[in-house]
């Protein structure tokens, strides 16, 4: 397994941080693997997998590239570059676009393990890269750049109140598939058999994405920077995958009922927001309405509340989904239920 080495200064120094080059490089990769694992993602791939493929199709060298570049066990390190503070996507883009043509040469031949294919002995592979990021952004991430960036930082807010509760262990625990803590100071970030790292007193950052991939990444020994990039996790990823029962939508009502079958895991009144997309002041309503009524209960995480159902709550979610709650012949249907390293 991979693991690095931390220290006291380094968990100080730790921070989240949205990047949007990261989530446009897990979108590229969601689309290279066209493998949507929920209902959001297998229609945000139907909609733009068609264009990726034909974009490729039309360039071999890049198809080839990213390929390579993607490897199997290990990521072209001029692909993900550490994302910096206040970073927008063209300046991340400008940076892999600005690599030496031989450092990115080399990057391929680690990522494929070795020799690199005579179509990629060319000096205009990191352009070639840019500009395919810059397309998958363009078509695929910006236009839903606003409410994916409300998931991330959402996301960061839930992970924030864990680590008040748990301190960095906890956290760090829970990130994706494959990381861990391990204890005396040591971070399991992936099951690879690589060789550790001594990260004493580096800045490490955590950036989520909403694709379900992650990686890592480093820049040494200038800056000392370490990033892992991890996926949200539950309802914050994947709301498509739990839909409202149209009778429990005709009983509270659409929106409301979407706010309680969420919670069957606790969250903020930001999360809710950014997954439903409802304004903040109609989630707290509808936050009021269910805890008067006992579906809902709240505690306090720092400086947050998370709410989550009630055993009462989850009997009637439990009934709805079950077909427990069946609609009378004068009810209105629901017409709103329709909608670098690996």
């Amino acid at each position: 397994m991979g693991w690095w080495q931390v220290d006291a200064d380094t968990l100080a120094r730790s921070r989240f941080l949205v990047s949007p080059y990261a989530e446009t490089f897990a979108s590229l990769r969601l689309l290279h693997t066209a493998s949507g694992r929920h209902p959001g993602e297998q229609a945000w791939l139907r909609a733009h997998l068609p264009g990726y493929r034909a974009r490729l199709a039309a360039d071999p060298v890049t198809a080839l590239l990213v390929r390579a570049g993607l490897g199997r066990d290990w990521i072209a390190d001029f692909l993900t570059p550490t994302p910096l503070d206040g970073e927008d996507f063209a300046r991340a883009a400008a940076r892999v676009r600005a690599t030496d043509p031989a450092a990115a040469r080399a990057h391929l031949r680690m990522s494929l393990g070795g020799p690199l294919p005579a179509e990629l002995d060319r000096d205009d592979l990191p352009q070639r890269a840019a500009a395919l990021l810059t397309h998958v952004w363009t078509e695929a991430v910006r236009p839903y750049w606003s409410r994916r960036r409300r998931v991330l930082e959402a996301d960061v807010v839930a992970r924030t109140a864990r680590m008040s509760q748990g301190g960095w262990a906890a956290v760090l625990d829970a990130l994706r598939p494959g990381t861990r803590w391990l204890g005396a100071n040591r971070f399991q970030v992936n099951l690879h058999e690589y060789p550790p790292r001594d990260i004493s007193g580096a800045e490490l950052l955590l950036v989520p994405v909403t694709p379900r991939t992650g990686w890592v990444s480093w820049e040494e020994p200038e800056r000392q920077r370490y990033a892992l990039v991890y996926p949200c996790a539950g309802p914050l990823a994947d709301e498509h995958a739990r839909p409202v029962p149209a009778s429990l939508g005709a009983l509270l009502g659409r929106a409301r009922a979407t706010v309680l079958v969420l919670l069957d895991s606790p969250l903020s009144t930001t999360q809710l927001t950014a997954v439903t997309g409802q304004g903040l002041g109609s989630v707290g309503r509808h936050l009021r309405v269910l805890r008067d009524a006992g579906l809902v209960d709240g505690r306090r995480a720092g400086r947050s509340v998370l709410y989550a159902r009630t055993a009462a709550g989850d009997v009637l979610v439990r009934a709805a989904a079950g077909g427990g709650l069946v609609r009378g012949a004068g009810d209105v249907p629901d017409q709103a239920a329709a909608s670098r390293r690996g």
